[in-house]
């Protein structure tokens, strides 16, 4: 049997990494991971989730979202890419990361699926992902898009209930595409039909793609900045405190977060307009 750090050496070691090979390692089709967790029986459809895309904000999204939902008494999965230290970061349960015996459990049972089928790292990661949420039985699990999201190895999720986009801004142009539109294209391959998506953010160039998309697809679709504003801010070293209005109905949210900096005011204003809609 081997031990966490070898299993972990061994990911790293035969599959391909973003990180190592840059493109050459992504694959812009979903049939690898679809293959994969085929063989896994579909984890991905026992569970209910939130997907999480955008160039910047969507980790923090992700966790703030996260942490409302445990707050409600849900069981809260959580997927995130990339990891700081441990592998482990990438999933967890109630804010705690799943033990190492997870992660060593799964490439042993899989060995010889993931030999044959030569999956990526992160599709890997992925698919670890959705089995451990569906063995855990979590009420709801929150999915942060790897890289874009039409291709992305995380859209394979089925039972979605809100679709989340944080922000548009050039990245990855190379894969994504070499202007805004095109990249708020792949990034808004995540709304699902008939499902709600939010947008924290938009621009001219962007809003008209999102709403091409939900249109098409028949999804309600929310532009935070459209209704909700925020009244009062307070922003310390270590804390930030908000005050937002929802300027339809005049509800008012206070929160405090321990996630700081101006910039978190656009992430929260789209959490609450992704908690307005989980709420009906």
């Amino acid at each position: 049997m081997m031990t966490y750090q070898e299993t972990i050496d061994y990911l790293y070691s035969q599959l391909p990494m973003f990180q190592k090979m840059g493109t050459k390692a992504i694959k812009p089709k979903l049939t690898n991971i679809t293959e994969l967790c085929k063989l896994l029986g579909n984890p991905q459809d026992n569970f209910k989730s939130i997907h999480i895309a955008g160039t910047n904000g969507k980790g923090s999204t992700s966790h703030f979202l996260t942490s409302i939902l445990m707050e409600s008494g849900l069981k809260v999965g959580l997927y995130t890419s990339p990891h700081l230290k441990d592998f482990r970061e990438r999933f967890r349960i109630n804010g705690i990361m799943v033990p190492e015996n997870c992660i060593i459990e799964f490439v042993q049972d899989y060995w010889s699926e993931i030999q044959i089928l030569r999956p990526s790292f992160f599709e890997v990661s992925v698919a670890l992902a959705f089995k451990i949420f569906s063995d855990e039985k979590v009420d709801i699990a929150v999915i942060e898009v790897g890289l874009g999201g039409r291709f992305d190895s995380t859209n394979i999720i089925s039972n979605v209930i809100l679709s989340h986009i944080s922000n548009i801004g050039f990245d990855h142009t190379d894969i994504l595409g070499d202007t805004l539109d095109k990249i708020a294209n792949e990034k808004g391959g995540i709304i699902k039909p008939e499902i709600p998506v939010v947008i924290s953010e938009y621009i001219q160039e962007t809003k008209p793609v999102f709403l091409a998309i939900a249109e098409e697809k028949g999804s309600p679709i929310f532009f935070a900045k459209d209704y909700l504003v925020v009244d009062k801010v307070v922003d310390s070293v270590d804390s930030l405190y908000i005050e937002i209005r929802n300027k339809n109905t005049s509800i008012l949210y206070t929160i405090d977060s321990q996630l700081v900096g101006e910039y978190q005011k656009s992430n929260i204003l789209g959490v609450m307009a992704s908690v307005e809609q989980l709420r009906g």
